[in-house]
């Protein structure tokens, strides 16, 4: 049996943390430059996060998976 990874894109996964409220202050958010995912800048909030991924967003550091 063949277990599927678990992916939440990069807006819900904001929400989540609590880091916004809203999907368009996610949008705002991610298109303003100020998140890096595994190191690299990202300015697409649907981009997919998988466990194990690092999300860092005004000096703080997020892990998915980690809830």
């Amino acid at each position: 049996m063949v277990l599927e990874q678990q992916s939440v894109k990069l807006g819900q996964f904001l929400k989540m943390k609590q880091v916004v409220q809203t999907g368009g202050q996610a949008k705002m958010l991610v298109q303003s430059g100020e998140v890096e995912v595994n190191g690299a800048v990202e300015t697409q909030r649907g981009r997919k996060l998988f466990p194990g991924d690092c999300v860092v967003v005004f000096n703080s550091t997020y892990w998915v998976g980690d809830e």
